[in-house]
């Protein structure tokens, strides 16, 4: 008998394997997303965002950090090792809650959406890592209950950072004066 967890996931994941375009699309913002928020925290330093980036970066790190730890005391077998579905990703077997992909691009695009001048970025970002997550079931890796594990890490690590903000904030103008006199930017 199959539970929630395993049901949820063939919902989604029994269109894979059907059609070249869209297994393609989704294999893609499965595996290439975080990519694509690192250079977007690129192109936030670069323009003159260097706190956002680094604070977004805080929760990105903190958020891989807690699935860490999650991952020491709960174990969970990818739909792969349980002999399900279609499989479009390669990937190691091991634990799969929670998802690292979904948690990294998560974190960072909630603390994106916390902050107010990067709000607009924010909102594009949560749909674009809400979608790698789908991704992540859709090309048979990971279960929905991995992204949502995924998605309670990311609140929680932009919830911790959101607290500790104030206290960041001379470890950030630390970095940044470093940045700059390194750069040959100084103020």
């Amino acid at each position: 008998m199959l539970t929630l967890n395993q049901t949820l996931f063939l919902d989604l994941n029994t269109h894979a394997g059907h059609n070249a375009v869209i297994d393609t699309v989704m294999a893609a913002a499965a595996e290439g997303m975080p990519y694509l928020f690192i250079v977007l925290l690129f192109v936030l330093w670069f323009t003159h965002r260097k706190e956002e980036a680094l604070y977004a970066g805080y929760t990105a790190t903190l958020g891989i950090v807690l699935n860490q730890i999650i991952g020491l005391f709960v174990h969970h077998n990818r739909p792969f090792m349980d002999h399900l579905g279609t499989t479009l990703l390669t990937h190691k077997a091991e634990n799969s809650f929670p998802s690292d992909h979904t948690t990294f691009t998560l974190s960072i695009a909630l603390m994106l959406l916390m902050l107010r001048t990067t709000r607009p970025i924010g909102f594009i970002t949560v749909l674009l890592a809400l979608w790698c997550g789908v991704a992540r079931v859709y090309g048979g890796v990971h279960y929905p209950f991995d992204i949502l594990g995924s998605i309670a890490v990311a609140l929680a690590a932009t919830g911790i950072i959101m607290m500790l903000r104030s206290r960041l904030a001379g470890l950030n103008g630390w970095i940044v004066q470093v940045w700059n006199s390194v750069s040959g930017q100084e103020k």
